[in-house]
């Protein structure tokens, strides 16, 4: 399974154990309330991991297309035709402002990034 689907897993599973707490803390079960807390803590620590998994693989991305030697704002006809450039270009990795790794990278615009200049 992808990182993206463990995240989405276990936030689920912590949902899950929140709400059955919060029905066990209304029916005073010590007991329940006791295993669920020791559940929502766990789960919290796997999320977190898995977080800074996710991370650590944008910045390496990140530093992986930044070493690339050139780089350049896209234009609005070039984003337009994305499969064109992307023929012309090879090797051409474009970064979204928007995405996970757009934002790690700092970047404001759509990029281009590729090994030789376009």
């Amino acid at each position: 399974m992808s990182i993206k689907n463990d995240i989405q897993n276990t936030s689920n599973k912590l949902y899950n154990a929140q709400q059955k707490l919060d029905a066990a803390e209304k029916r005073r079960d010590t007991a329940m309330v006791d295993k669920f807390t020791t559940d929502i803590a766990v789960l919290e620590k796997q999320l977190a991991s898995l977080k800074q998994q996710t991370a650590r693989q944008n910045v390496e991305k990140g530093s992986a297309i930044k070493a690339l030697p050139f780089s350049r704002p896209l234009t609005k006809a070039e984003q337009a035709d994305m499969g064109s450039l992307k023929k012309k270009v090879r090797g051409l990795v474009v970064v979204h402002p928007m995405t996970a790794l757009g934002r790690d990278m700092g970047i404001s615009v759509v990029t281009g990034y590729a090994k030789s200049e376009f």
